[in-house]
Formats: C-alpha cells, sequence, structure tokens
C-alpha cells in the first residue's frame, strides 16, 4: 500500500513548478507528511484507515449540535462501540495503534475522546490491572463494549494538583462494608456512569484506595456542570458522597494505596498527548478547507502568503507532537515511560494545540469564532486540554524536576 500523498496523481515536476492541476484534491489529504499511519502492521493499518473513515463521516459532523446543547450522543457511543474503541486497553493491539486511535477520536471530537481515554486508560485498565476475578467479570464485558461506563472519581473541591496529599474523601470498614463520605468535582460521566471509581482514604491506615461505587447507590449524587467553554459533550459532574456503603468487596484488591494507580496515571498523561496532537490536526482539516472554499479579493484563501504560512505552522506543529508521540509509544512498549516523560509529552503537545488552534482561528476570521465552522469548538476544547491531567504549569515542574534534581512544587 502507498503511503498517503504519494498516490495523489499529482507529478513531482508540477508540485516542484508550484502549479497547480485543475479539480485536483490537494496531496496529502489526509495531512500524514511523515507518513506515520505506515509504522502500523498491515492488519492495524487497515483498521485504523477504518476507524477513521468512520469518525470523519459519521461523529465528526453530528458532533457539533450535541457540543452545542451540552449532551451526551448515546447512539454515537453504540456506534463507536461496534468499532472496538471501548476495548483499546485490553484487545492487544501496539500502543502506537492505541495512540492513534485517540488521535483521530480527538480529531473528529474532543469531547468524545475524553470520554475514550478515561474509559479506556483510567477504568478498563484500573480494572484490568488492579481488579478482583470478580470485578473484571462483571464489568469488563459491558464495558469494552461501551454498553457500560465507569467514571473516575479522584479529584476534589479543593483539591486538584495537590490531590494526593490533600485527598479529604474517607472509607471506613464498618460491619464488612465500606462507608464512604466525601465530594468529587470535573468528573467525567458522573452523571451517567454505571458506577464511579471512587479514591478515598482508609481512616484505619491513611492509604488512599480506590473502591467501585455503583451510581445507584442511596447517597451518591450526581449534579451536572454545565457552562464549560470547551468538552461540552463530556458530561463532567459534581458527585457528593454521603455515608454511601458498599460491600467489602467493591475495595479494588490491587489499590490498596495511591502508588498502585501511579503506572496507570502516567500512561493516562500521556494519552492527553494524543489528544493534542489530534486536536491540531482537527484544525488544520478545518483550516485547509475553509481556505480552498472561501474567495477574498476574488481568489481562493489559500492563494495568499500569509494563509499558507499558517498552515504550514499549524501542521508543522501538529507533526511535531505526532512524532514526539511515535517515540513515546516505542519506549512505552520497552517498558520505560516514566512520568516525566508522560508530562513532557502532555504539556508539550497540548501546549502546541493552543497555538495551532489560535491560529486556525484567526485563518477563518469572524467565522472562526462560530462553532458551525467547528474551529470556535476546537478553540475551546483546546483550553480544556492544556488544563486536565494536570496543568500545563504542573507538568512543566514535574519535566524540570527531573532534569534538575530540585523541586519547585512548594
Amino acid at each position: 500500500m502507498q503511503p498517503q500523498g504519494r498516490d495523489s496523481g499529482q507529478s513531482t515536476a508540477v508540485q516542484a513548478a508550484g502549479g497547480d492541476v485543475p479539480g485536483q484534491a490537494p496531496p496529502f489529504p489526509d495531512a500524514d507528511l511523515m507518513y506515520i499511519a505506515d509504522l502500523l502492521p498491515p492488519d492495524e493499518r487497515k483498521r485504523y484507515l477504518d476507524v477513521r473513515e468512520f469518525l470523519q463521516a459519521r461523529v465528526r459532523a453530528q458532533s457539533i449540535d450535541y457540543w452545542n446543547r451540552e449532551e451526551f450522543p448515546f447512539g454515537l457511543l453504540a456506534e463507536m462501540g461496534k468499532r472496538g474503541l471501548g476495548g483499546l486497553q485490553t484487545d492487544g493491539t501496539s500502543k502506537l495503534f492505541k495512540g492513534l486511535m485517540y488521535v483521530e477520536v480527538a480529531r473528529a471530537d474532543v469531547s468524545l475522546s475524553a470520554l475514550v481515554g478515561i474509559h479506556n486508560e483510567l477504568i478498563v485498565g484500573m480494572i484490568h490491572e488492579l481488579g478482583s476475578e470478580e470485578q473484571k467479570r462483571r464489568w469488563l464485558p459491558g464495558l469494552t463494549a461501551f454498553t457500560q461506563l465507569g467514571a473516575f472519581a479522584l479529584t476534589e473541591p479543593d483539591h486538584g494538583s495537590d490531590i494526593a496529599g490533600g485527598l479529604a474523601t474517607s472509607a471506613r470498614l464498618e460491619n464488612g462494608e465500606w462507608v464512604i463520605n466525601g465530594a468529587k468535582r470535573w468528573i467525567g460521566a458522573g452523571t451517567i456512569a454505571d458506577f464511579a471509581l471512587v479514591w478515598a482514604r482508609d481512616e484505619a491506615d491513611q492509604q488512599i484506595k480506590g473502591f467501585i461505587v455503583e451510581t445507584d447507590r442511596p447517597g451518591y449524587t450526581a449534579t451536572k456542570i454545565a457552562n464549560k467553554i470547551g468538552l461540552r459533550i463530556m458530561q463532567n459532574a459534581d458527585i457528593v458522597l454521603d455515608n454511601v456503603r458498599i460491600p467489602e468487596a467493591n475495595l479494588l484488591p490491587g489499590a490498596t494505596d495511591f502508588s498502585k494507580a501511579n503506572a496507570l496515571l502516567r500512561d493516562s498523561r500521556a494519552w492527553v498527548g494524543w489528544q493534542g496532537a489530534g486536536i491540531q490536526l482537527a484544525a488544520f482539516d478545518v483550516a485547509r478547507s475553509y481556505s480552498l472554499q472561501r474567495r477574498q479579493f476574488g481568489k481562493e484563501l489559500a492563494r495568499f502568503q500569509l494563509i499558507q504560512q499558517q498552515l504550514a505552522e499549524i501542521l508543522g506543529n501538529a507533526s511535531a507532537s505526532l512524532a514526539l508521540m511515535v517515540q513515546l509509544a516505542r519506549i512505552q512498549e520497552e517498558g520505560k515511560l516514566e512520568m516525566a516523560q508522560a508530562a513532557m509529552a502532555k504539556a508539550t503537545t497540548t501546549r502546541l494545540a493552543r497555538s495551532s488552534v489560535a491560529m486556525g482561528r484567526s485563518l477563518l476570521g469572524g467565522n472562526g469564532i462560530s462553532s458551525d465552522f467547528e474551529m470556535g469548538k476546537l478553540f475551546g476544547d483546546a483550553e480544556i486540554l492544556y488544563t486536565y491531567e494536570g496543568s500545563y504549569e504542573i507538568n512543566s515542574l514535574i519535566v524540570a524536576r527531573a532534569v534538575t534534581g530540585k523541586s519547585a512544587f512548594v
């Protein structure tokens, strides 16, 4: 199979001369100038192309209306489940394939990519790696099919960046049941999930532990956080746990102290790096399409030098982000990934995403502020990527601590 762009039909001579072929689609229609998809083995590449086509044809356009209304597209979720996006964590595919799936979901809609990433990295991953055999049998089939959802309940109203030391939600063992009290904030899918993975401090030994809390338990309430500027499809929630009782067996046996979750939290931080690359490809797609269709002063925007410069810079940022993430996938496969590398990847690609989407918004002029033209939607979503899974500043401090040996957190 020829790499993307090589079969465009436009001769090298014509490209070198700067000429046009009338009526022809632009070269590199998928914006993969570095042929990154070619790094996948043939079976994974075929699946990647199939899923990408589905996401672009089915999800991308429909997501705009859901984003505007802050509503969740359950029908689209079911279709994504049929294509294996609920089971990426356990299907045996490569780290690169999984990462490129995150890229393509983000390219279609960032909110749904957040759900897919959290679902795989933190929900399916936690239960698969840290759960009991009974917990795996009960939850993994529905989760991997996307017929059930979990919520990852760690962040609290008063504790975000300092959550490891400041976590206030409590759990105590009482007559064979855990009694959980506390509050959580910004919990993705908190209002629609079947259960929440709640992190609480055991009153007996002061260790932070993970618990499966079914959302229909008395004392569990979730309130949707509305009026967000981005990730509007993701149903973030404020959660209150008021003497919620769960069976003793709902404790994840592999999550009896917070350090047990660190590897999965590290991988989750790396996952946002893939999102940062995906949103930049989305910005490029929208900007290039607009520049080829919009005419000013009697010609397409794409013929203006300043527009071409912006397009080149957006794609350069996206390609650099992808190259960084491809290397991260390689060291992840080798078992060498550490938090500093995950933090650098997340901080770098989301910083570049913020810049790329800002250029895209400028390129569209006044239409760039409207979600109807997609770029306004991307502009809001980029701000969320810059902040969650560790803010840009916190991730920068993690990297700097690793390279200086000095901590500047306090």
